[in-house]
């Protein structure tokens, strides 16, 4: 009796590990892959567009509010109010580099961005009740706390999903949500300020926080569901599916995409200050976001041209659903050729002409044409913790810190941005715009010295690969490639490591 149950247990083993590798075989690889990444681009891609959709909105809400009257209703000044945009950044930047630690070391990121994503719905929620400077100070300072563990931990997650040649594209996708977030966001934003002045007792702009904060509360709780974890142990991903994860992004880099047991969240900081990219694109972060700071004056600039607050939020959108087809095409390509310096900073040089324009006409077709082009500049944007990714890919410890690094550090640019574009200097911004200007040309600087890194490392890669090519190496090779029973060709090809995209 105890031999059957022994067999039948050695057999039931059996079947699970086949099942475990059934979508690796080479009939079902091709097709197994394919539904991954459709299941994938089904669930994660949209829940991340729309949070992030959300974000934003909750985010700019204040520059849409000051449109209907919330500085005068709290008595704010013009430093005031630029202090209230800038603060957010006080926390926002910093918190994202711990915050990516935490979410490279737990094991259910979808339950900890979940619960961000409430906690921030909550605070903004809060803002309309505010009734001086101090409470909206402190609702600003405290909604970048949660907040700062969303795009770079979004990233870090596709990082952990898509390989090199595939996460371009889903980055833009997902950033698009901050793209239409800007368009839409600003006609939800006329709707509810348009319909709600005086209901209840209440100011309108009071009504745009709370009902665009309940929206985020209710689908921060979705989220926890929506998300996946990682490939080992996403819970809405069969065994074998998981195994094909895991597989495809170790096939990708050469190692498999895991830390080593002895690699803490510590090790991930030390690892990632002491690259030299990390710092590189840190300071080309900060410097490309100062340049495209105008984005969380975008109302104030559409109402330069002379339009009542609803013919302004209605013109702001255009702009950006001309960007948002941009950032998907841009980033299409991007993957299609594996490359990244133009694909990202030729996007600022039409930001550069979009500035340039503006500086030479106050007339009103040649300055909205200008925001199409510089609406654009966010494009690039979208690729760059995308390339922080291909650039910074292992361990995923590092790669998380990296990425945290960057997009807090360059979220300085937006908190300097606070007060470069001045009320004192409408309405034509001409000292905005050169300082802003001035960063994209810095970017484009550090960008391609970025570039020249990589290519440099990878022909040092091709010298190492072509020694062990050559006498005792290539006998090597050609004795695997007997014993596998494949061409010395094949076997190159599967020997040859992973390279830089740039």
């Amino acid at each position: 009796m105890s031999i059957e149950i022994e067999k039948k247990s050695e057999s039931f083993a059996e079947n699970v590990v086949d099942d475990d590798f059934k979508l690796l075989t080479a009939d079902a690889r091709q097709a197994g892959e394919r539904a991954l990444v459709r299941k994938l681009d089904r669930r994660l891609m949209p829940t991340a567009v729309f949070i992030y959709i959300l974000n934003y909105i909750d985010r700019v809400a204040v520059t849409a509010a000051k449109l209907q009257g919330l500085d005068q209703d709290l008595g704010l000044t013009d430093v005031q109010y630029e202090t209230i945009l800038a603060v957010l950044y006080a926390t926002y930047c910093p918190a994202q580099i711990p915050s990516n630690m935490i979410l490279g070391y737990i094991s259910r990121p979808s339950i900890y961005i979940g619960a961000c994503v409430v906690a921030w719905g909550l605070t903004s929620a809060m803002t309309g009740v505010t009734t001086n400077f101090t409470g909206i100070m402190v609702c600003r300072i405290f909604i970048g706390l949660p907040e700062a563990a969303f795009y770079p931990g979004i990233m870090y997650l596709l990082s952990r999903w898509y390989t090199r040649k595939e996460l371009a594209a889903r980055s833009a996708w997902f950033y698009c949500g901050l793209l239409i977030s800007n368009a839409f966001g600003s006609l939800i934003a006329a709707g509810i300020l348009a319909r709600m002045q005086g209901v209840l007792g209440l100011a309108a702009w009071r009504w745009l926080f709370y009902i665009e904060g309940a929206i985020t509360m209710f689908f921060g709780f979705m989220t926890m569901w929506l998300l996946p974890d990682f490939p080992y142990n996403t819970r809405w991903l069969n065994a074998a599916e998981r195994r094909l994860a895991q597989v495809r992004l170790a096939e990708d880099a050469g190692e498999a995409d895991k830390d080593s047991d002895d690699v803490t969240i510590y090790d991930g900081l030390v690892l990632a200050i002491k690259d030299p990219k990390t710092i590189i694109f840190m300071f080309m972060s900060c410097s490309q976001l100062l340049g495209l700071s105008y984005i969380n004056f975008f109302p104030t600039l559409t109402q330069t041209l002379g339009y009542g607050t609803t013919v302004t939020f209605l013109m702001a959108a255009p702009p950006w659903i001309f960007a948002s087809i941009c950032c998907v095409l841009g980033a299409w390509h991007a993957d299609k050729t594996g490359e990244r310096f133009f694909h990202i900073a030729g996007w600022w040089w039409v930001v550069i002409l979009g500035y340039i324009i503006s500086l030479s006409t106050m007339a009103t077709g040649g300055r909205y044409f200008s925001l199409f082009l510089m609406t654009t500049g966010y494009c690039g944007f979208a690729l760059t913790l995308a390339w922080v990714s291909n650039a910074i890919p292992r361990p995923p410890a590092k790669r998380s810190v990296a990425m945290g690094l960057v997009n807090g550090f360059g979220n300085l640019g937006n908190l300097m941005g606070s007060y470069v574009w001045s009320s004192s200097w409408a309405p034509q911004y001409h000292q905005s715009m050169i300082i802003a200007l001035c960063g994209l040309v810095l970017s484009t600087a550090l960008s391609f010295l970025i570039r020249w890194m990589l290519i440099k490392e990878n022909k040092h890669m091709d010298a190492v690969e072509k020694e062990l090519m050559e006498g005792p190496g290539r006998e090597r090779i050609e004795e695997a490639a007997r014993l596998e029973g494949i061409t010395f060709e094949e076997a190159v090809k599967r020997r040859k490591s992973f390279r830089y995209l740039y």
